[in-house]
Formats: structure tokens, C-alpha cells, sequence
């Protein structure tokens, strides 16, 4: 895919929305389109956490594991959705696992490189903060959300 056509999808998604178009040209340059296949592991709990995506179709499984009854989905992305966030936080690990359960299509984007965006322009860091707060707010959800469905199962 080229630059031109990754910044224009960029351009028109609402998490990017109202960053500067250099900041966009910034962004676009740390993307790569990638595919993934249903049954797929896209990262597993624990490993390194130095990319995001963006869905552009498909479906994914966050998933934890539960040890007296396997994987428990705590939420499922789909289109439009952005998925990982520990790539912004020390230590920089993934803490649940993310299983596609329909073909994914998705944009990639270089964690380690968007954190030198972001040291260089803390403009952009601040924006990207926040947008990313608001991710890790609603997957804290999601997961209070299961924990009160076993419990009341289990009660």
C-alpha cells in the first residue's frame, strides 16, 4: 500500500482525526499493511509489545487465561477498531492475547518508532496519550464486565 493511500485512511479514521497532517506523514511512514488468518495468533500474553493495529476488517478475541476454564474472551474488535496499547507503556508486554476469529486486514504501525515520534513531539505524545487512555479505559471495562458475569454465574 502506498504512503499516499495509507494517509488518507489515516486522514479519515477518528483516531486520527485532527492530527496535523505532518504528524500524519509521520505516522504513515511507521505502517505496514498486514493479514491475518482466522485461528491466528496475532500476540500471545507476555511477549513483546511493539505494535499496533488498526482493523480494517475482520474480527479479533481478546482473550486471558483462566485456569480452570481455558482462554474467556473479555472483548471482541472488528472493524475501525484499534487494538494494543502496551506498546505506549514500560514494560512494554502484552497482557492478554488477541486470537483472530475472522480474516483480519489491518494497518501495523512500529510502536518503537511512534515512541521517538512522540519524544520528538510531545504534541503528538500528549494526543496519542489520551486517545490511548481512552482504549485501555474501555478494555478495564470490558474486563470488569466478565469478572461480574463469572461471579454472578459462579454466585
Amino acid at each position: 500500500m502506498e504512503k499516499q493511500e495509507i494517509e488518507k485512511i489515516l486522514q479519515g479514521h477518528s483516531f486520527f482525526r485532527e492530527l496535523s497532517p505532518a504528524q500524519i506523514s509521520a505516522i504513515a511512514d511507521c505502517t505496514t499493511e498486514v493479514t491475518y488468518n482466522a485461528g491466528d495468533y496475532v500476540f500471545r500474553e507476555g511477549q513483546p509489545s511493539d505494535q499496533f493495529e488498526l482493523i480494517r476488517s475482520g474480527q479479533v478475541a481478546l482473550e486471558i487465561f483462566n485456569p480452570g476454564k481455558g482462554a474467556v474472551t473479555i472483548h471482541t474488535l472488528g472493524e475501525n477498531a484499534i487494538m494494543g496499547w502496551s506498546w505506549l507503556v514500560p514494560p512494554y508486554k502484552k497482557l492478554y492475547d488477541a486470537k483472530v476469529v475472522k480474516l483480519v486486514r489491518a494497518l501495523a504501525f512500529d510502536g518503537k518508532r511512534i515512541r521517538t515520534l512522540c519524544e520528538l513531539d510531545p504534541k503528538l505524545g500528549y494526543e496519542l496519550l489520551k486517545r490511548f487512555s481512552k482504549i485501555m479505559s474501555d478494555r478495564l471495562w470490558a474486563a470488569r464486565i466478565q469478572i461480574l458475569d463469572v461471579y454472578a454465574k459462579n454466585g
